[in-house]
């Protein structure tokens, strides 16, 4: 059996057309059980059902025909209860159902296993067989363990739009249809979704309708002449240094890329209405098909060569395409993973919401969008991006659902909701001068996150009070080396200048794990909990005295520095790297220049200090909680990796136990502690941080009016009450749920959905 799974999974995974491979999967389970038919049922989320995708046994002409409903027949109760359903006489089950004209009448044994991907249900897989017998439990095994292989890839299938391939991409539109994901980003954008790919994946790159195909041709036609220019220039370099029978393959290319065959191919899909790219991906994949379907090995690995042929030209047709992308006035990215640089595409004035199908809610673009005020959906489930592309589309970034090609009415409701946030934003500005002070008098600090000096404009615009952590890894990722000494303190001084008198907290150099350096790579198995932060730094005094020198020296004059250390652990971190820092000030000392000792705190990131906190509050000025990382290293979830994402939780109550602990240590040194990360930009949580004692919240400049909101909203003895309450609960699902009715019965609806 274990043979038969891999020879399955080799040949599926070698099969780039998903129809295809699913045909590969039925054919292959039927010769390798005892079934004399086997089946493959795929839910299909805009109509609400299952149809069948591919059978060996059943009528063949069904395919993408035959529906079953949901919760209709015995493929509708494995569906529906999630596990697999072994039976000898199917026909006597009370919800067996026959597909009329299926011929699957004669068959008495039945054997159903669900193809789930992430928790989400992608369809259902039969095998039948005349002989009224269980299948045995080898068998059973091996389907569950072939179906969850499986479901990946349909659930990649489904979400480039390639599944349906018997439905003409070019004639099949979306009405009214409603997908959800992970609310990341809070906020309401309506728009035309504008579908993103990555450069040069062949299999992403979606169906779409050619707007001109004279154009189109145009496109191709240039793109083949870069392509013959960039091979024969190759074939030219390599010339002396590969034999004749490698310099072959650039004769291969050559003569194919001259061939009228492969050229008009291409072209006919173009006129029968697809787009350049498009049109290459559908010839590129025949072919590539074609050649992995000969029995001759050498002509089968020739599929690669071809594969990589059309990845060249593709990239020429992408390079033009990318000089006259068109953003509408209100775009909407979709993707399977939207990426940082592919917002950065976008003329921020026309980015109005986000929707990608892989990441989670702490994934990177998500924080960006956060701290851009966009909101963003991700996680989406059974979106079709190729089909989405152009639509109209209302993402609810506080709910995480995404409404393709919505009706009149829903659009005017959402509509007059996004009217209404932004009046409630107008008004929010009146509170930029005013503190943030509870309705009975206790103040609270309200700081900003900056690494840039594009974010110092926006946060004296909002009434920032100072800057609660300044990231000063951004100027050294922005190079091909480090910064020199001089580099680093211009940098800073601006930075202290433009915040002068208000406070500004650096953290040290904070690299490794998800931030490493281009030009100083470090390649760990598991790098979170590897070589990052502190740990980099101290290993390499050079960089942090250069880096402590250049803060003191930026310092001169404002005297409104302050510097705190990234990812401590023990207490001998802490104490070394104070010595590291008196010695960089008794330098400069020693070298005749005027400079102070600013404050000198840390960063409570994970639970090793969480314990330690009251002798690390003994050593330093001030202690800041990274909420992000102090909830990833105690939850022990990687926040980025999509299939843990949803175990990520602040408000968990492991999280808010710790977090009031070492609020509590700290307080009793007689020291300030701030709370930094993406927390401190909730406002659900707001109320219970104040309650918990935090002297500071250090958040993204565009959030800062909704939580000072917040705070001049509630009293300190409402939000102790809250937190007494949601301490004594054990699900950060009911502590979310909990804190939302208190802000809506504070009249703070409006906070944490569309509207006011």
């Amino acid at each position: 059996m274990l043979k038969a799974l891999r020879r399955i999974v080799q040949k599926v995974n070698a099969t780039k057309d998903t129809g295809e491979a699913l045909s590969i999967v039925v054919r292959l389970v039927k010769e390798n059980t005892s079934a004399d038919a086997c089946s493959i049922f795929i839910v299909d989320p805009e109509r609400g059902d299952y149809v069948l995708a591919a059978t060996e046994g059943l009528n063949p002409e069904l395919i993408f025909k035959a529906r079953i409903k949901y919760g209709e027949g015995l493929v509708g109760l494995v569906g529906e209860r999630g596990e697999p359903i072994n039976l000898d006489c199917a026909i006597e089950h009370p919800n067996f159902h026959i597909i009329s004209d299926s011929g699957e009448e004669k068959f008495s044994a039945f054997l159903g296993v669900p193809l789930t991907h992430s928790r989400e249900l992608m369809g259902v897989l039969t095998v039948q067989q005349e002989n009224p017998a269980y299948f045995d439990e080898s068998e059973e095994s091996f389907l569950i363990t072939l179906c969850a292989q499986l479901s990946g890839i349909i659930a990649h299938a489904q979400v480039m739009g390639t599944l349906w391939k018997s439905e003409s991409a070019l004639s099949t539109t979306i009405h009214e249809v409603t997908y959800s994901g992970l609310p990341s980003s809070p906020g309401v954008g309506i728009g035309t979704a504008v579908a993103v790919f990555p450069l040069t994946d062949i299999d992403a790159v979606p169906d779409r309708v050619a707007e001109n195909i004279s154009e189109e041709e145009k496109l191709l036609d240039h793109a083949i002449v870069e392509t013959i220019k960039e091979i024969s220039r190759l074939k030219e370099m390599m010339g002396n240094s590969l034999p004749d029978e490698e310099l072959g393959l650039f004769e291969a290319y050559l003569h194919m890329l001259d061939s009228q065959s492969f050229i008009t191919k291409i072209k006919n899909s173009i006129h029968s209405g697809m787009w350049a790219q498009g049109a290459l991906k559908n010839v590129i994949t025949q072919y590539v098909t074609s050649f992995e379907s000969m029995d001759d090995s050498y002509l089968s690995e020739r599929a690669a060569d071809v594969r990589d042929l059309g990845q060249r030209i593709l990239f020429h047709l992408q390079a033009q395409e990318k000089k006259t992308v068109h953003y509408p006035e209100q775009t909407i990215l979709i993707g399977e993973e939207v990426t940082p640089s592919m917002l950065a595409e976008v003329p921020e004035d026309r980015l109005v919401g986000v929707v990608s199908l892989k990441g989670s809610s702490n994934s990177h673009v998500a924080i960006i969008a956060r701290a851009m005020g966009i909101p963003i959906v991700m996680g989406v489930t059974g979106m079709p991006i190729s089909k989405c592309d152009q639509c109209q589309i209302i993402i609810d970034g506080y709910f995480g659902q995404v409404f393709v090609n919505p009706s009149a009415t829903v659009t005017e409701e959402f509509e007059r909701l996004a009217s209404e946030e932004k009046q409630l934003d107008s008004e929010l500005e009146e509170l930029r001068d005013l503190p943030a002070e509870t309705l009975d008098g206790y103040v609270t600090s309200l700081f900003v996150n900056t690494g840039l000096m594009s974010d110092v404009g926006r946060s004296l615009s909002v009434g920032a009070e100072g800057v609660g952590l300044h990231r000063t890894e951004v100027p050294f990722m922005a190079r091909d080396r480090f910064p020199t000494e001089e580099e680093q303190r211009v940098i800073y001084r601006q930075l202290l200048k433009a915040f002068a008198p208000r406070s500004v907290m650096m953290r040290t150099l904070d690299v490794g794990g998800d931030k490493p350096l281009p030009y100083f790579p470090i390649e760990e198995k598991n790098p979170f909990l590897g070589w990052r932060g502190i740990r980099i730094t101290l290993d390499h005094p050079d960089i942090f005295l250069v880096q402590f020198r250049a803060m003191l020296r930026a310092n001169q004059g404002f005297e409104n520095l302050q510097v705190m250390l990234p990812m401590i652990s023990t207490i001998a971190e802490v104490e070394e790297a104070r010595r590291l820092f008196v010695q960089a000030y008794e330098e400069l000392c020693d070298e005749g220049l005027q400079v102070t000792m600013p404050l000198f705190g840390v960063m409570i990131e994970v639970p090793s200090a969480v314990y330690l906190s009251r002798e690390i509050a003994k050593r330093v000025d001030f202690v800041s909680i990274g909420s992000n990382d102090l909830t990833q290293y105690i939850l022990a979830v990687d926040r980025s990796n999509v299939r843990v994402a949803r175990l990520y939780d602040p408000l968990h109550p492991a999280v808010l136990h710790a977090m009031k602990y070492v609020v509590s240590n700290v307080h009793l040194e007689g020291k300030r502690v701030s709370l930094c990360g993406e927390l401190s930009s909730d406002p659900v949580a707001t109320p219970i941080l104040i309650a918990m004692g935090f002297d500071a919240l250090s958040l993204s400049a565009t959030h800062l009016p909704r939580i000072k909101w917040v705070i001049r909203t509630f009293t300190m003895s409402k939000a102790r009450k809250l937190l007494d309450e949601v301490l004594a609960m054990d699900d950060p699902v009911e502590i979310r749920g909990h804190l939302e009715l208190a802000l809506e019965e504070a009249g703070l609806g409006g906070l944490i959905r569309a509207g006011r």
